[in-house]
């Protein structure tokens, strides 16, 4: 395929799900400018390897390679791995079930449910924001983040909890359902 014909392919497969990339690198690296930087090198590197492309959903493609790129800016400039491996003990606790989820996000203010995402791990703030923000489903978010569907359900599972604990005492009580 000629240069130009990769290009125009390239344009109209891969930059529709730009917003999508910056939005999850923004949540990753926690800053505007350094979140463009990586979606600037994430689709740079997707220029280059777009041959390896075959087929399939391009918008996890794309978010493959702006995790990857994400976690290597960390690395690089601000001495921060992948996440690690997902330990049972540390981040077990149990929250009381009052659906602040659901709640935070009909009635709180969009900045405090941003803060307590920030306040999240890496590994659960990142399945969090693909599936309830970029609405990737299960099986996607397994292919992006490179595991089983079970831990994605899992790590979901956690990171709501958490998230749940972080905005509990943001919400007011009346807020909350009484069990």
């Amino acid at each position: 395929m000629p240069d130009e014909a990769k290009a125009v392919d390239f344009d109209r497969i891969f930059l529709p799900h730009m917003d999508a990339a910056y939005n999850f690198a923004r949540w990753l690296v926690r800053d505007d400018h350094d979140a463009q930087d990586v979606v600037q090198e994430a689709y740079l590197r997707a220029i280059r390897f777009v041959g390896g492309f075959r087929g399939g959903d391009p918008r996890t493609w794309i978010l493959s390679i702006v995790r990857n790129t994400a976690y290597t800016w960390l690395r690089q400039n601000r001495g921060v791995g992948l996440p690690g491996e997902f330990n049972e003990t540390l981040h077990s606790q149990s929250a009381e079930e009052c659906d602040l989820e659901t709640e935070a996000l009909r009635k709180a203010d969009g900045a405090m449910v941003r803060a307590a995402l920030d306040e999240l791990p890496d590994e659960f703030r990142e399945v969090i924001v693909m599936r309830e923000i970029e609405g990737l489903s299960y099986r996607e978010i397994a292919d992006v983040v490179e595991v089983p569907i079970g831990t994605v359900m899992s790590r979901l599972a956690r990171a709501r909890g958490k998230l749940a604990v972080a905005l509990k005492p943001r919400i007011p009580k009346e807020h909350c359902r009484e069990l």
